[in-house]
């Protein structure tokens, strides 16, 4: 699995700090990819870590923390710190950003807390239909999956998967063959991945998981553009709704 999470909440956040902000939005919400999930609310916090060991020994460790809420109408909300999204916020004092995904209403808000502004955009609703395989699949690819069993993660029960993706030898220029390994553990009671590891030879490897989750319904202000917030500018279609 793709980490369709701490990845997607860069948001492409050009000119963060100019007022106002010119954000859009980009990347994944939680659960599958393209669905809009009904009937499963559910709070939780959110960490990646990507770990990379370089030639010389060196290592690169990078975190990323976001506080997630789905409601049971499949709202989500996603507040981040810019601060420790790795290169992207070096030698940056960025602001704290909110993303709102309101499928019901067709809107999204990436907000900002400091400056008390929005930017809006027209939702797209998808057909949720997964489409493509694992990332580094491929026709020249050999993949293998192989289920892992259940165990609770966080209070909640999960299914685990394992899949090996082997790129064969002079694939991508590499003199010997490449192995990535992607192990997955989703929730069918949240309908969505609660942990995720990802080792690739490439980029090292990439750890996602959930904690403190509760499955009570989150309160529905958050869920809306505050009253003393101003909308600082219209977009249009956003391309994180599901």
């Amino acid at each position: 699995m793709a980490r369709f999470l701490a990845v997607g909440f860069l948001a492409a956040a050009v000119g963060v700090q100019a007022q106002p902000p010119n954000w859009r939005f980009v990347g994944a919400e939680a659960g599958r990819p393209g669905r809009v999930v009904k009937g499963a609310p559910f709070s939780a916090d959110v960490t990646t870590e990507t770990t990379m060991v370089l030639q010389d020994g060196n290592r690169v460790h990078q975190t990323s923390k976001l506080r997630l809420y789905r409601d049971s109408e499949g709202r989500t909300r996603r507040e981040q710190s810019l601060n420790n999204l790795g290169s992207l916020a070096s030698n940056t004092n960025l602001p704290p950003v909110v993303f709102i995904n309101d499928p019901v209403a067709g809107v999204n808000y990436a907000l900002s807390p400091t400056a008390k502004t929005a930017t809006k955009s027209t939702a797209v609703n998808r057909d949720g239909r997964m489409r493509g395989g694992p990332r580094g699949a491929g026709p020249q690819r050999n993949v293998k999956t192989e289920s892992l069993g259940s165990k609770t993660l966080e209070g909640v029960a999960a299914e685990g998967t394992r899949t090996t993706i082997t790129i064969p030898a002079g694939q991508e220029g590499n003199e010997q063959p490449m192995q990535t390994e992607i192990e997955s553990w989703y929730s069918a009671d949240l309908q969505t991945v609660v942990l995720s590891k990802r080792s690739d030879p490439r980029t090292g490897e990439t750890v996602t998981r959930y904690t403190n989750i509760s499955r009570t319904e989150p309160a529905h202000s958050l869920f809306e553009l505050p009253a003393d917030y101003t909308i600082a500018q219209t977009q249009g279609r956003g391309t994180g709704a599901k």
